[in-house]
C-alpha cells in the first residue's frame, strides 16, 4: 500500500478551492475506502431571481399549477429543470 500525501491546512475555502483545482485528489485520498455520504436534512441552495414573462404565459402557468395542485413557482422550477435535463441529454 502506498502512503498518501497529507492534506494541507487551508486558511479559507478560496485557498482550498485553488489547491484542489491544481492537484489530483487521488494523491491525497484513497477513494477505494470512500463511502457514500447521505445528507437527508440538506436543503439545496436557492437564489432569488427576478424574471419577466408575458402576462398570458404567467396566467397559463398559474392555471396549469392549479390543475396540478402545486404552487406556480414550484411548477416553473419543475418545468425549467426538466427542460434543462432534456437539453443537456440532447447535446450528448
Amino acid at each position: 500500500m502506498t502512503m498518501k500525501k497529507k492534506i494541507p491546512h487551508f486558511k479559507n475555502e478560496d485557498e482550498e478551492r485553488e489547491f484542489w483545482t491544481a492537484h489530483d485528489s487521488a494523491e491525497y485520498i484513497d477513494w477505494n475506502k470512500a463511502s457514500v455520504a447521505v445528507f437527508p436534512e440538506l436543503k439545496p441552495s436557492t437564489k432569488t431571481i427576478s424574471l419577466r414573462v408575458p402576462v398570458q404565459l404567467l396566467n397559463s402557468l398559474k392555471m396549469l399549477a392549479n390543475e396540478k395542485d402545486v404552487p406556480y413557482q414550484s411548477l416553473i422550477k419543475i418545468l425549467l429543470s426538466e427542460k434543462v435535463k432534456e437539453y443537456k441529454n440532447s447535446r450528448l
